[in-house]
């Protein structure tokens, strides 16, 4: 693939992941369980420091299943920070 093309790819996702944000974070009704920020991009960047597609770190991806509203809020509020995105919630 192309430089031009995987650049592409990767503000796709990162568009994505934006969108899945605002539904999850802004959206939800109350007492909704807080929505994944799983795209299907399941990929450990080089260094495994987090997945290539939500961000999240192997300790976040391990506690999401169990993890309380409050929990899953904190892994969305770093996943962003990670992917460089604005948090939805600040607009």
């Amino acid at each position: 693939m192309s430089t031009e093309t995987l650049q592409d790819l990767r503000a796709q996702q990162l568009a994505q992941l934006a969108a899945k944000a605002e539904v999850a974070l802004v959206w939800t009704e109350a007492g909704q369980p807080v929505a994944s920020p799983c795209i299907n991009v399941c990929r450990m960047t080089e260094d495994r420091s987090h997945c290539q597609g939500c961000f999240r770190t192997i300790d976040d991806i391990r506690a999401w299943s169990k993890a309380d509203s409050e929990l899953r809020l904190q892994i969305w509020g770093r996943l962003l920070q990670r992917a460089g995105l604005d948090d939805p919630r600040t607009h």
